[in-house]
């Protein structure tokens, strides 16, 4: 299936669905740039955190905030709903460089090296 197909599929599979309610009376949104991701053979266990100096080692520890226990279904399916995101985003917007060292300007590298 390609993935045209798969989107126009999720995309009938959505409109199919009953809507769905969601309370957020309760959401606490944080900002995270650290993420550990352990598990048991039933169930995923993703960490969220902030780590105040992601550029280099540190003796400080990384302030995990919020744990999201969950099982390998609904973690495939965010897996998926994730992938989504990112290839629109990345159509829109152009690539998302992981690679910190790929991102830095020439002048900016060599300038952290002196």
């Amino acid at each position: 299936m390609s993935q045209a197909e798969t989107e126009q599929a999720a995309g009938e599979q959505a409109q199919r669905a009953p809507a769905l309610k969601v309370d957020e009376s309760k959401l606490i949104a944080m900002y995270a740039n650290f993420c550990r991701v352990t598990g048991t053979p039933e169930e995923l266990i993703i960490d969220f955190g902030l780590n105040a100096h992601p550029f280099g080692p540190t003796e400080e520890p990384v302030s995990v905030g919020q744990r999201i226990v969950t099982n390998y279904y609904t973690a495939k399916r965010l897996l998926h709903a994730l992938h989504l995101t990112v290839q629109r985003h990345e159509a829109a917007f152009g690539v998302l460089e992981t690679d910190v060292q790929k991102r830095v300007v020439p002048q900016a590298r060599q300038a952290t090296r002196t």
